[in-house]
Order: structure tokens, then sequence, then C-alpha cells
């Protein structure tokens, strides 16, 4: 895993000639901080990993770089789209990409070989899940990505998740001067917002990179991030995540299918899902609050030949959660519902393959160190929108389920998923047994009766007949005959 957090900060890269060029003067045998390799002297240093927000983009440069250099942050200051550069941060993801991981890991086209692989590990995967879980297949098809096909098939999934959060900064950034001063700095403030779209794009862009030589399939963080019913592998970072670990490739691969093939089923067959999880991201990021306080100093000593000072203020932080009922509940709510995906998949994956994999507790060991020791999941959330998942949680959500399994069975376990009311809430994470064992409303007495007054309602009989000779009993006498005439009084 990466130590680099997924947020809005540019990591740091190791420079090529390793120890030696980190105590190399940057003005020393080299460029200038001002020089060719850094033209608009926005931090010392140049290429892709110094102090220069722009560094990912522009590159080491010459002087023939210039003019398209040039032309790109006319471009940015132009951008007129919504809280964030999308275009940017496509194309600053897929420069990541190309340079590789940490490890010297270089993305790949995918072979006819790994698809093959990677096909068949998903289909026995969802074979092997059909004994565990109530749900059918999610998966419509089967993929292997390279890490920039990720790049590609996820960005819309990150759109939904960000806009948010950036869409908070742009509105502060209007309201942070006073209210006569605004039309007088309209453009000032029309270009802060064109660079804050611009910085968003970038370190988006830049997270989403360096994300991609980490994940292994399209569900790592819990969320969907690509095309519903697609299951999908990354054959390049599962040889990665099972290099060290002394296991067969053949057993890693097909883990991590199972775990693929299992968030698939639960977010095609339980269709609130995925609006419900977003929905959580979004009412979570409605809270958030920009402090207004360092956007103020930002504002009032703005150069627009230093864009590098909105990027500090993001790099440093301006988001802050309030502290009010309404957001403790919907981080709360975020916070189990992903929990309870996470933990339920654990469960399930669990079942399916401790029988049939040799590896299968290591496995399982080694997803839950990565989750602790900073996973994706955590690392994106965590500086997104300012929420870190506890593998706490994830423990006592995979015990809760485990335990739901042997007292009520697959269907009683999976029924819960039937409607978000049903499922375990955080307090029911901390007394699992609780939960477990309390007694659960029988619905199948009232969906009967349901039924049958619905079928009732819709019979109608071929004439109405005459009252009894008690004409006078009213509902008794439509009660106990059963005709219309009863059921009429009985709705009066």
């Amino acid at each position: 895993m990466s130590d680099t957090p997924f947020g809005f900060g540019l990591p740091p890269e190791e420079p090529e000639n390793g120890d030696e060029g980190k105590k190399k003067d940057p003005t020393e045998g080299g460029q200038s901080a001002g020089g060719p390799g850094n033209p608009f002297g926005f931090g010392p240093g140049a290429g892709a990993g110094g102090d220069n927000p722009f560094a990912a983009m522009f590159g080491a440069m010459n002087p023939n770089d210039l003019g398209a250099a040039f032309q790109q942050l006319g471009q940015m200051l132009s951008y007129e789209g919504g809280p964030v550069n999308w275009d940017m941060a496509k194309q600053i993801a897929r420069q990541t990409v190309s340079q590789g991981t940490a490890d010297g890991s270089k993305d790949a086209s995918v072979g006819p070989s790994e698809r093959t692989a990677v096909d068949e590990a998903l289909r026995l995967a969802d074979l092997w899940l059909d004994g565990v879980t109530s749900m059918p297949s999610g998966s419509v098809s089967t993929v292997a990505w390279s890490r920039a096909e990720w790049v590609e098939a996820s960005l819309p999934a990150w759109r939904q998740l960000v806009d948010p959060v950036a869409e908070r900064v742009g509105l502060a950034m209007g309201d942070v001067l006073p209210e006569e001063m605004q039309a007088m700095a309209g453009p000032l403030i029309g270009m802060m917002r064109s660079m804050g779209g611009a910085m968003f794009g970038q370190q988006i862009g830049q997270a989403v990179g360096t994300l991609a030589g980490e994940v292994v399939g399209s569900t790592d963080i819990g969320l969907p991030l690509g095309p519903a019913g697609k299951a999908a592998l990354l054959p390049l970072n599962v040889e990665k995540f099972g290099k060290d670990l002394s296991v067969p490739q053949d057993e890693v691969r097909l883990y991590l299918a199972l775990r693929e093939a299992a968030h698939q089923r639960l977010f095609a067959h339980v269709p609130w899902l995925r609006s419900h999880l977003f929905g959580a991201v979004e009412a979570y990021a409605r809270g958030i609050k920009v402090d207004t306080s360092k956007l103020e100093d930002v504002v009032g000593q703005f150069d627009p030949s230093q864009p590098e000072q909105l990027q500090d203020a993001l790099q440093q932080g301006m988001f802050q959660p309030e502290d009010t009922p309404e957001q403790k509940a919907s981080l709360a709510r975020l916070e189990t519902a992903l929990a309870l995906v996470e933990g339920w998949v654990d469960a399930v994956v669990h079942e399916a393959a401790k029988s049939r994999l040799t590896s299968a507790d290591a496995l399982r060991e080694t997803m839950r160190r990565r989750r602790a020791s900073g996973g994706p999941a955590e690392q994106t959330f965590a500086t997104l929108i300012g929420l870190q998942l506890r593998p706490r949680r994830l423990r006592d959500a995979s015990r809760l389920w485990a335990s739901l399994t042997d007292a009520r069975g697959l269907e009683g376990r999976d029924a819960l998923w039937e409607h978000p009311d049903m499922l375990p809430t955080a307090g029911d994470l901390d007394d699992p047994d609780g939960f477990v064992h309390h007694e659960q409303a029988d619905f199948s007495e009232l969906d009967k009766m349901l039924g049958e007054a619905a079928q009732g309602s819709g019979t109608a009989a071929p004439e109405k007949p005459k009252p009894a000779e008690g004409e006078g009993r009213g509902e008794d006498a439509g009660s106990e005959d059963g005709t219309d005439e009863g059921k009429d009084g009985r709705d009066r």
C-alpha cells in the first residue's frame, strides 16, 4: 500500500537518483526555481514531484514546451464548468498512471491469457457464492482492466462523490467577501473559482491515478465505482497484492474474485443500496463547513500570478465537519452502511472460501490488515470528506452477519437487505448478540393478509345480493356472508 494519503495535496515522489537526489540542492547543477524546468516559479524544483502544483500536469519542461504550458494555463483559467475540472482530473490521472507506482510497476495492456484467467476466476467465484448466499449472481459480464481502464471506468462515480464537497468550497469563495464588494470583485471571484476547479481537478486526478496502482477491482472502497453488473479485476494489481504472501497466484486471484462477485450480488439485488450510500456521502458533505477565516486570508492576499496560494489552502485543509446532531447522524449512517456492506462481503466470502482455499484465513487477515493500515477506503474518505472507516466496525459487522447466518440461515440473514430500516444500526454493532437473538417481527402473516385483501378488493360479485332476513344486522350480516356490502360497511 502506498503511504501517500488520498487527498488534496501532491504526494512527494522519490527522485530518480535515490538519496543523492534528496540531498541535492535544486539550484545546484540544475535549473533554478524559475528556470525552464519550472517556468512559473511556483516552488523549488521541477518535475512531477516538487512543490509545484502544476508539476504533474506540465512535468519537466524545456523552452519548446512553454507554448503548450501557457495554453493549458489559459484553459485552466477559462474553465467555467462545475466545481471540479474533470477534464483535467482525467488527464492527470492518466499521466500519473503512466508514470508507474513507487515500486517501479508500470501499467500495461491486459493480455488474452490474463483476461481468460480473470473471467474463469469470477465465474468460479459466482458458483461458490451460490451456496453461501440467497442472492443470485449480480454479474452480467466480467472484465480485466488495466489501471488506465479503471480510471476511465471509475471517474463518473468519483464525480458523484467529490462534487458535493468541492461545491462547498466554490460557494464559500463567493461568500467570504462583503455583498457590496462582490460585484466589483466578480472577475477575481470568477478567476478563483476557475482556479479552484482546476486545483481540485489536479488533486483528484493525482489521487485517482495513485489509487489506480493499488485497487484490485471495482469495489475496493465498498462503493460500486464501475458500471453496474460488470465484475472487474486488475490483473497487474492482483499480482502485486499477492507478491509477498507466499500464496499461489491462482488462490489470490480467486479470493479477490470472490470479494468482487459478492459486492456485485449485493449491489445488483439491493436496488436501494447504491443511492443510499451515495446519498449518505452527499448528506455528510452538505454538513461540512469551510474554514472561512482561512479562505478570507487567501482571497485577501490572492495574486493571480501565484495560484499556489489556493493550492496551499486546499492542501492544509479547509473542511471541518459541523458539530451538529444532523451531521453526527449523517456520519453514523454512512459509517454503519459501509461497515455493513464490507462486513457482509467478508462473512460471505470467508464462508465460501474456508473449505476450498487453504490460504483463506491468511488472505482474509491480509485484507483486514490492509484496511487497518490505511487502505484505499480509509484514505479516500478520510481526506475527501473527513470520514475515516474504522476497522473495528468492519470486524463487528462481519461477526454480526456470521452470527445471523447461524441463527436465521441464509434467507433470514439476506432478508435484512430488503429495506434500510431492517438493517442493524451502529448500536447493534456494539451488541451483535442482542440484535441476532431479539425477537423478530413475523411479516409473513401480514403479507398474507395484505395479499388476501388486495385479491378480495379486486374480485367483484356477479350481482348484489339482497339483505338477509335480519336486514338490520348491518355490518354483522355482511361480515358473515362475505358480500361486498359487508365489506363496504366495514370500509365505511
